[in-house]
């Protein structure tokens, strides 16, 4: 019997907002909404809403057909879901549409808000004290207009209580199939996943970029030898001393001048790099855990486990189980 009261998610729009991050999670909730159609069940209903309804043109020029916020009962919306969007450069917070949400938000079961939307809910005073992300490139501007909220720039997605931020563009993505697997279950989001060709479900707190990318695009031409040194060279002692004579510099200096140019410190770099390296290996091969740490410079499985507790909250071995890439196309682990 279809469910005559379907969970409505309503995804805002405004001059300039990122079509990908309305269209996205859009699309993935219309996916869900069939699977569960499948067996009997009306899962979603989906409303793309702006402040004064009608077409409005998106950051890459195209159209989006809206309603007016006007006409929706708050109490009705089960989801919000605010997309980023700069197209002046900077991100766009319209003033008409951050009043809508502070004065309704209490209203509904989750607020979210998906890359610069982040921005939005916090002009509408909803992440005061929480935790939030958005894209990286302007997670320091959100953390400097709203020093209140503990801005986390690598998550691709944050929960805190009912609402949930995430980064840029395709994470908006990653946070719906969250939001759906909260409703309807791990399988329906991963049969979404892959009717999507989504590699993989990825988990929240995976990061939003490549370590080494972001060490080289923080660190300028002295550093970025070393950075692409030390991906290929993980398996081999990168203590201070030895990148510092990799660079012809004093221990010193080298540790002094490297936390200045790249905002880490060397040890936390290294950590970074293994860390990403052992991730993708667990994701994307069958090798086995004791031969991942001795390839990357853990030494044993022991010290592996250590840093993923210490930074993930799971070992390597549950990590492996809830996202690794077969886990979506069946070959090697069940999808339960």
């Amino acid at each position: 019997m279809i469910r005559s009261k379907p969970r409505r998610i309503v995804m805002l729009s405004y001059e300039g907002a990122n079509l990908v991050d309305v269209c996205g999670p859009v699309q993935a909730f219309e996916t869900a909404r069939r699977h569960m159609q499948l067996q009997g069940l009306d899962a979603y209903e989906t409303v793309v809403a702006s402040e004064t309804g009608g077409p409005v043109v998106t950051g890459s020029g195209l159209a989006i057909l809206t309603r007016p916020v006007a006409e929706l009962e708050a109490a009705a919306i089960d989801t919000l879901i605010v997309p980023g969007g700069s197209p002046g450069g900077e991100p766009v917070t319209p003033g008409a549409l951050v009043g809508w949400v502070a004065a309704h938000a209490a209203a509904m079961r989750r607020v979210c808000s998906v890359c610069t939307g982040a921005f939005t809910l916090a002009a509408a005073g909803l992440l005061n004290g929480r935790r939030a992300t958005t894209h990286w490139r302007w997670a320091e501007l959100l953390a400097r207009r709203h020093p209140s909220i503990r801005v986390e720039p690598d998550p691709i997605f944050i929960r805190d209580g009912s609402l949930w931020t995430s980064a840029g563009v395709t994470a908006g993505m990653d946070l719906a199939l969250a939001l759906i697997e909260e409703d309807v279950g791990h399988r329906v989001a991963i049969e979404v996943a892959r009717d999507l060709v989504m590699f993989m479900k990825r988990p929240g707190g995976q990061s939003q970029f490549s370590v080494p990318l972001a060490a080289q695009t923080a660190g300028d031409a002295l550093f970025g030898d070393l950075h692409a040194w030390m991906v290929t060279h993980l398996v081999e002692d990168l203590r201070v001393e030895r990148l510092a004579e990799r660079v012809g510099m004093s221990p010193r200096s080298f540790a002094r001048l490297y936390a200045a140019r790249v905002g880490n410190t060397p040890a936390k770099t290294v950590e970074m790099m293994r860390l990403e390296a052992a991730r993708r290996a667990l994701e994307e091969t069958d090798l086995p855990t004791k031969r991942i740490a001795a390839e990357l410079g853990y030494g044993d499985e022991q010290n592996l486990r250590r840093v993923f507790q210490r930074q993930l909250g799971i070992g390597p071995a549950q990590y492996r189980d809830r996202f690794s890439g077969h886990q979506v196309y069946g070959v090697a682990a069940p999808v339960t």
